[in-house]
């Protein structure tokens, strides 16, 4: 049943954020039947750290990607409320 998945006729290979529904199923299923991750990454279509990331529950995924932010909401509100009281006042040099 989850080899008719594994065998579409073409191959995914990528992070853990790119693996389909389908592919999270498969790896599971296989996953809990106690098969390898090398078969379990050629019956999903994906790579065997793709597999292994998932397994492990490292999945960090596309969630955290860019630069840390400096500041907080709160933060930005009081940067906010300061930039537009500052814009009311207008000195010339």
């Amino acid at each position: 049943m989850v080899s008719q998945f594994g065998s579409l006729g073409y191959t995914i290979m990528g992070k853990t954020a790119d693996l389909t529904v389908v592919q999270k199923t498969i790896i599971d299923t296989l996953h809990k039947e106690g098969e390898p991750q090398t078969f379990i990454a050629k019956e999903a279509g994906c790579s065997q750290s793709a597999v292994s990331k998932h397994v492990n529950r490292k999945l960090s995924g596309r969630k955290k990607c860019g630069r840390k932010r400096c500041t907080t909401n709160r933060e930005n509100h009081s940067l906010e409320r300061l930039v537009k009281q500052n814009s009311r006042i207008q000195e010339f040099g």
